[in-house]
């Protein structure tokens, strides 16, 4: 058993900088953009249904950039049978790794027997996480919350976590709040639950063998060395992408690696025949640069690249807004870059 005092890495583990699934916003243009500011950190698509891959438009759901690797599918769903399926095309899609949403507070997921939901329901999952073991040679793995409703002891989130990890899952992302299936919406359910990291602590040192790691209101690289000291990995979401900036200071801070990008402009420019591949194929610019809005968060300019992005892209078919956006936050203020810093 580890003690309480830190988990050490002597090599930085797969899963210990990871950017999370979110709907409308981790697509494959925003996981490509993230990709050119952190080498090493774990992508996570935003989660697809069963139904919607096996019966909807298979190719649109599933297909990314090579550059994406290493990347997760997550799927939603509760039949093992369609799980399996859909686990195997994640296999022949060349996908990383596999992961089951158990953490989803919303009503529509719900009446699915989709997402936070399947917490009340640990034997099915079990069943539904060996199907998927059985169809594809991926790691399978579970995003959960810490408890719904009034369940939500410790005891019976470690409970859940055993029962599924007899099945040979070792890989759990946890997100530190528990979920109000009734009352709340969403949003709410990411900010009124109160942050338990503890009980995700407790976990890891109570059950070393299995990969946890954490999530839920971590906004710097400062609270990921932090949580790092007790858990395998942590994992960001709305605050790396409202200030994805953050991200390129994650490799040499976390992985003791180069940072890819010294500036926001050489982000820019690494993204630009990415862009250009998209405007020719038929695509618009706001499909990329709708993520982009907070690369200049907190900077003198930044109103004004936002601005003319949100004003022209939707429109454009070739990348000179991205030059003027560019052009425009430049004369504001030089771009701070990023300062090398080694693992700790």
């Amino acid at each position: 058993m580890t003690s309480d005092a830190a988990v050490t890495h002597a090599v930085p583990h797969s899963h210990r900088f990871c950017l999370a699934p979110m709907m409308d916003w981790s697509d494959r243009h925003c996981r490509f953009f993230w990709r050119q500011l952190s080498r090493h950190a774990r992508l996570y698509t935003e989660m697809v249904t069963t139904g919607a891959v096996l019966h909807g438009d298979r190719q649109r759901m599933l297909d990314f950039d090579p550059q994406e690797h290493p990347v997760a599918l997550q799927l939603g769903g509760s039949d093992p049978a369609a799980l399996a399926a859909c686990a195997r095309l994640a296999g022949q899609w060349g996908y990383d790794e596999v992961n089951l949403n158990c953490g989803c507070p919303s009503d529509r997921v719900q009446n699915n027997m989709i997402g936070a939901c399947l917490m009340a329901h640990a034997p099915l999952v079990a069943d539904c996480l060996k199907a998927m073991q059985d169809a594809c040679s991926l790691p399978v793995t579970v995003k959960h919350r810490i408890g719904i409703d009034e369940h939500d002891s410790y005891e019976a989130m470690r409970d859940f976590v055993g029962t599924l990890a007899d099945t040979g899952c070792k890989i759990f992302i946890v997100h530190a709040r528990k979920a109000w299936l009734q009352g709340l919406s969403p949003k709410e359910n990411r900010e009124i639950p109160p942050l338990r990291y503890e009980d995700v602590y407790r976990l890891k040192r109570e059950l070393p063998q299995l990969t946890i790691v954490l999530n839920g209101g971590i906004d710097s690289l400062d609270a990921c060395e932090t949580h790092l000291r007790h858990v395998d990995g942590v994992m960001l979401g709305r605050s790396a992408y409202h200030n994805p900036w953050l991200l390129a200071a994650a490799d040499p801070r976390l992985f003791g690696a180069p940072a890819p990008v010294a500036s926001r402009a050489e982000a820019i420019d690494a993204l630009l025949p990415y862009v250009e591949r998209h405007l020719a194929a038929g695509g618009t610019l706001h499909h990329i640069s709708r993520h982009l809005l907070g690369l200049y968060h907190n900077v003198p300019g930044a109103r004004s690249f936002r601005r003319h992005l949100s004003v022209h892209g939707p429109r454009a078919r070739s990348i000179d807004v991205l030059h003027e956006a560019l052009a425009q936050v430049q004369q504001a203020a030089p771009d701070p870059v990023v300062e090398p810093c080694a693992l700790p």
